[in-house]
């Protein structure tokens, strides 16, 4: 009896363990995981991910031995894919560098138009208490003078010598005729003449010219400065379309995704495999490094220039001392300037005292800031003079800090990508054809 039960018994325990054995192969080899990924990451739709691997499947990025999850359909959206994917990392390492670029553009050019807003109120401030008599009709003239030095500063084509030439050649009839001749007024036709002939007659001495040379060198660097800083936002424009060449998207592929190919959807590629795809995809890219050095070391040089020793500052606070001795010079040559006029224009008699109108030169104008308005971050405590002192050299050591962290971004750029493509803790990796050791 036993004899006859042993052999049923030894059967039936024979075909369990082989049914057991058949379910796990069919779990080991399910496409499952493999299908999970492709929709996580909106890859493309889940038809094209069969359930169970395929033998006979004709891939070109994604070739190995044995039964895959992969298809052709599969392959082709895997490289748009990663395309996208690269890109936008690219794009947002690159985001950051651009928003510190723009961000302190905007800081500068705020502190220059504060500085410039500052000498005006200065200037201002000048002929309202000392030059009363013509201040209100010189006023225009320095809101159009200022606007032009805004405009100068920030890159636009006009001649800052033009600027402050037609400032002085405006002031003249007005000192001649409240100051220097009281109460003769700046006639219409005669006060033309003024104008015309100022230069000439140079009733204010060296001051027009010094003025000229002081602000061309400090605003000159000030404008040198925003034109880098709009070259440098250009720059990170371009680096948000860097094109992937088609050998590249491979690569690219074979490393992000011929793993899922295999159902190994967890694993990351090796460190070293991966510099070696991205360096190759960013060749490109990676050329921007010398060029980009010496971009920074140059906008070292022009920060140093602008904030170092206060140029811009003590050149912009200078402008309400220049125009002041200007008009103290004529003052001082008053009849020797009356004979001179009165060749010249002939104004020897005096004529019915009328308003004169501004330039007729047609300005760009931008609105009038009092030196009470205060850039971010300044304390209003601090007396007028020192906080404008101050301003753009702490903003300087602020921008310098930052942009030294980016000077090798280029270069580093492909060991950036590859630290958020790889786990450091695990032992194994994804070599582009098989999982290896650290």
């Amino acid at each position: 009896m036993s004899r006859g039960i042993c052999p049923r018994v030894n059967f039936w325990w024979i075909f369990a363990v082989l049914f057991l054995v058949k379910v796990v192969d069919v779990g080991t080899y399910s496409c499952h995981e493999v299908k999970t990924a492709f929709q996580v990451r909106q890859i493309g739709p889940l038809k094209w991910v069969p359930e169970t691997p395929g033998t006979d499947v004709e891939l070109l990025v994604c070739k190995h031995q044995g039964p895959s999850c992969c298809t052709r359909k599969m392959e082709e959206s895997y490289q748009v894919a990663v395309r996208r994917e690269t890109l936008q990392i690219v794009r947002s390492y690159s985001f950051e560098l651009k928003y510190l670029i723009s961000g302190h553009t905007t800081a500068f050019q705020d502190t220059f138009q504060y500085l410039l807003s500052f000498s005006q109120g200065h200037l201002s401030s000048l002929l309202e208490d000392t030059y009363s008599p013509l201040s209100r009709e010189a006023l225009p003239h320095v809101n159009a003078l200022f606007s032009s030095l805004s405009l100068y500063i920030r890159g636009h084509n006009l001649s800052l010598e033009a600027a402050i030439a037609r400032f002085y050649d405006n002031l003249f009839p007005l000192v001649y005729g409240h100051l220097v001749n009281p109460g003769m007024g700046a006639a219409g036709k005669s006060g033309e003449c003024l104008r015309a002939t100022r230069q000439d007659i140079n009733p204010f001495g060296p001051h027009p010219n010094t003025l000229a040379q002081e602000l061309r060198r400090a605003l000159g660097t000030g404008r040198a400065l925003s034109l880098a800083l709009a070259e440098g936002t250009e720059v990170m424009n371009a680096t948000e379309h860097v094109s992937l060449t088609k050998e590249c998207l491979r690569g690219l592929t074979k490393m992000q995704y011929c793993s899922h190919c295999r159902g190994l959807t967890l694993i990351k590629p090796c460190m070293g495999y991966c510099l070696n795809v991205m360096r190759g995809c960013l060749a490109s890219v990676a050329e921007l490094d010398e060029p980009w050095r010496r971009y920074v070391a140059a906008l070292e040089e022009l920060t140093h220039a602008v904030a170092g020793q206060h140029s811009l500052e003590l050149a912009l606070l200078g402008v309400r001392e220049h125009v002041n001795e200007a008009i103290l010079h004529a003052q001082l040559h008053g009849p020797t300037l009356t004979a001179t006029v009165d060749k010249v224009c002939g104004l020897s008699a005096k004529e019915p005292t009328t308003s004169i109108h501004p330039d007729p030169t047609p300005e760009v104008t931008t609105p009038t800031v009092t030196s009470s308005t205060a850039p971010p971050s300044v304390v209003l405590s601090v007396p007028p003079q020192e906080q404008l002192m101050g301003n753009l050299a702490h903003l300087r050591r602020e921008f310098l800090s930052y942009v030294q962290r980016y000077k090798s971004f280029f270069a580093v750029l492909p060991e950036m990508l590859c630290e958020g493509e790889t786990v450091v803790e695990d032992f194994t990796c994804w070599s582009g054809d098989d999982v290896v050791e650290r």
